[in-house]
Order: structure tokens, then sequence, then C-alpha cells
């Protein structure tokens, strides 16, 4: 776990880590959340519109975001304010999804911090792209 502090971070710092999205991930969102779409549960209506099985939710991504700001930038001196999600492609079971936020500004009057992050899946494909806001904590004194 990273542990930058409001002084640590400046436009352009990166941090990324991958993951790959299993069934049992599946099943704990679902279990979390209570959503049971088709389109996530049955692979026969995700093959009825056209998926090759099925779609990862896509709050599942956009979670992603939350492990990014909170476990590596800018790690555990951070509390979310905002993210903001799209989503550009289908994910599916068995992706490996590498995750990527780099600090597009830092507010030190707010002690805020703009991160711009994005998902790819492992064929470089970009899955989700986002705008990531977090409080940060000042070095201690």
């Amino acid at each position: 776990m990273n542990t930058y502090h409001l002084s640590d971070l400046h436009p352009g710092l990166t941090e990324t880590f991958t993951t790959t999205v299993t069934g049992e991930k599946m099943r704990q969102f679902c279990a979390a959340t209570g959503d049971i779409s088709p389109i996530h549960m049955d692979d026969a209506a995700a093959h009825a519109r056209g998926h090759s099985g099925r779609v990862v939710y896509g709050m599942l991504c956009a979670g992603l975001f939350s492990t990014l700001a909170g476990v590596h930038l800018p790690g555990a001196t951070c509390l979310l304010h905002s993210v903001e999600s799209k989503f550009v492609k289908p994910v599916y079971i068995g992706d490996t999804l590498t995750v990527t936020g780099t600090v597009q500004e830092v507010n030190e009057t707010f002690a805020q911090v703009t991160i711009k992050a994005i998902i790819t899946n492992q064929h470089g494909e970009k899955v989700v792209r986002g705008v990531i806001k977090a409080g940060v904590e000042a070095a201690p004194e």
C-alpha cells in the first residue's frame, strides 16, 4: 500500500495495478449488490445480446477505481470525494485488467487531487475510463 501525502503528489505521477476478473468475483459482487440481471448471470442471455459470454458488472470494474485511489494513488491518505466512470467496452470473466491512474491536478487549498483513470484489458483495449477526486492528507509535521 502506498502512502502519498498531498506534498508528494504532482501532475503526471502515475500508478498501475493488474487484476483478473473471475467467476468468484462476479458471485461476490452479485451477493453484495443483489444485481441478478441476466446479462451478468446467464451465458445464454449474454450470447442472445451479441456477447461472447456473461458481461462483467460495470460497477465491479468501476470499483477498481476505489482500489486505485485507496491502495495505490494516493493510497492510505485517501478519502474518495467522487468517481466518474464511462464504460467503453464490455469486460468478460477471465479478462485481465490493468488499472492506471495519473494525477491531473493537485488542489492544495482543498487538499484534493484529481486523477485520470483508465482500465484496459489484456488486448490493450480501453474498457473503462474515469475521473477520481480524492481528499489527501498533508504530511505529518
